[in-house]
């Protein structure tokens, strides 16, 4: 049987992340969390200057962020472009752009959505030969995490051989990168313009797909994990709020009903965290993996939507003004829900690999689940 509680040394990058977080706020967090802890080069091997860490690591670090709503670029370039590096195969790449990413002297960001779509079949933007061995790409990215900032940037693309993946220069010519007004200002993500953009092909021509289907997995992970920390921290303001506001002479949380929320909060809350760490404990390019990975993500979307949602309806008027943070959990829980995918996508996926059926629009399920 597989052990869940965690480790000494995952409770210490917890508790030195947390304590990161404490006292820098925003942005500013990122430069301690990389050059203290190292958290940028947490999932990079060792051979290429990174700690040589595994999903769990990854999977606290996520947590934490998402408590405090931070905005680093941690998803993006130690997560997604991180690991469509290593799944690219590609040595002369990795060992170029490697110690860079885990050193956080650079960030990266992985380029990817097309409207709207994280499906890889969903990708349009065209990678025709150009000269010398380089490609040149056109097309319109959305959604792209650290975007506009990012000094290293990897682009999927659609060749004769099928998806692929580029190195293409945030700097050169052919290149638009437009920072994205978002709902949740928490997050920084950008609308990546390519026209003749010249790009290096990175592993073999063609191989796109399998490298974004292992990427979705892993995003798909460590977003769950976010999720569940973002949730916990809802549940607890929640929780210290309704022990201090006091309506008809006594604290709101001694009103059954109110009892009877927080308890299906925290059930939410917990078993999106169960889905979460199965999924890090699955992680890995199997079968077994992807699974996880879609029920992690579909669960967790939604505990956390939930129990943001529920965070408002306690807080009352409050919970919907600049005074508080409840409105900027909600918004967070609303994109991530979003992103990579909304849950009804990753079921559908589930089910396809289950080789289950699930109903059309318009019809409903007959019998118990």
């Amino acid at each position: 049987m597989r052990e869940l509680t965690p480790t000494a040394e995952q409770e210490e990058l917890r508790s030195a992340v947390r304590a990161v977080l404490t006292r820098h706020e925003g942005a500013a967090a990122w430069r301690p969390l990389t050059e203290q802890i190292g958290v940028a080069g947490l999932a990079v091997p060792e051979e290429y200057g990174g700690a040589g860490c595994g999903p769990r690591e990854v999977h606290v670090v996520m947590e934490e962020l998402g408590r405090a709503l931070s905005p680093v670029p941690f998803l993006g370039s130690a997560v997604l472009a991180v690991q469509a590096l290593l799944a690219s195969g590609d040595t002369a790449a990795c060992k170029a752009l490697l110690p860079r990413l885990a050193e956080g002297r650079a960030v990266g960001t992985l380029v990817w959505a097309e409207g709207g779509s994280w499906d890889p079949s969903a990708i349009r933007t065209a990678a025709a030969p150009g000269p010398a061995g380089t490609w040149q790409l056109t097309g319109t990215k959305e959604y792209v995490l650290d975007g506009a900032t990012a000094g290293v940037m990897l682009v999927a693309a659609r060749t004769g051989a099928g998806v692929s993946l580029f190195q293409v220069a945030t700097d050169g010519a052919g290149v638009r990168r437009e920072a994205s007004v978002t709902m949740d200002e928490t997050r920084s993500l950008a609308r990546v313009v390519l026209d003749r953009a010249e790009g290096r092909l990175l592993g073999t021509d063609g191989d796109g797909g399998r490298i974004l289907g292992r990427v979705l997995d892993v995003a798909c992970t460590a977003l769950a994990a976010e999720q569940v920390g973002a949730a916990e921290r809802c549940l607890e303001l929640t929780v210290a709020y309704a022990k201090d506001r006091v309506q008809f002479g006594r604290p709101i949380g001694s009103f059954q009903a109110v009892k009877h929320r927080l308890a299906d909060a925290y059930v939410l809350v917990e078993s999106a965290r169960s889905a979460a760490l199965g999924a890090a404990f699955a992680a890995g390019g199997t079968p077994e993996a992807t699974r996880s990975a879609a029920v992690a993500k579909s669960v967790c979307s939604e505990a956390f939507s939930a129990v943001a949602a529920e965070m408002i309806q306690l807080h009352g008027g409050i919970g919907i003004t600049w005074e508080h943070n409840a409105h900027r959990y909600f918004k967070r829980a609303h994109a991530t829900a979003h992103l990579f995918g909304p849950p009804t996508w990753h079921r559908s996926r589930l089910a396809t690999d289950l080789g289950l059926e699930l109903p059309g629009p318009g019809l409903q399920r007959t019998s118990s689940p």
